[in-house]
């Protein structure tokens, strides 16, 4: 038996905010489980509150999955908590990224938001 999905709406799931290379700032291991980012680096990556990301280790090859909450603006923190902080150290190069559902339609157009801070976790330019 072959389902027809001809007429039905497909969603895929694409790259929607990526912050590149950030250093891991603190690593907080009994609290409550998140990441905390700088909220200047949430606005400029388009990233809010509660969403879930996916942190990527550069130095040790971890994967993760877990949610934002904000950090103080302009501080350059990356803060992994709870569990999370068993994944990096202080000083660890992460790459944290974002996802959005969309049509397939709407996929073809869309430009994700892409972010390359300085080595503090400052937003060039």
């Amino acid at each position: 038996m072959r389902l027809n999905l001809k007429g039905a709406e497909m969603f895929i799931e694409v790259l929607k905010s990526k912050i590149h290379r950030v250093k891991i700032t603190q690593a907080e291991l009994h609290y409550v489980g998140s990441v905390t980012i700088d909220e200047d680096l949430m606005d400029a990556a388009n990233i809010i509150e509660n969403e879930k990301v996916q942190i990527v280790n550069i130095n040790n090859g971890e994967r993760l999955e877990t949610y934002v909450i904000k950090g103080e603006r302009g501080s350059g923190e990356i803060c992994l908590n709870g569990p999370a902080a068993r994944k990096a150290q202080v000083g660890d190069i992460v790459i944290i990224i974002s996802y959005a559902m969309m049509d397939a339609d709407e996929a073809k157009n869309h430009k994700p938001t892409i972010l390359f801070p300085d080595q503090n976790n400052k937003i060039i330019g």
